[in-house]
């Protein structure tokens, strides 16, 4: 087994995240988006909610 140093195979990583491009980054943005519009609805509606 090759031993690869820290400091090369995070370079290795950081090389491999420019070329792979803002594709997970969006993914993450609009996950996040979808969930606080969720929440925030709910949020909004629960006042509408009637006890009779």
């Amino acid at each position: 087994m090759e031993h690869i140093p820290a400091a090369h195979w995070l370079t290795e990583a950081a090389d491999a995240a420019d070329k792979q491009g803002p594709g997970n980054l969006l993914r993450i943005v609009l996950i996040v988006m979808v969930v606080g519009a969720v929440l925030l609805g709910w949020f909004l509606l629960r006042g509408y909610k009637r006890d009779d």
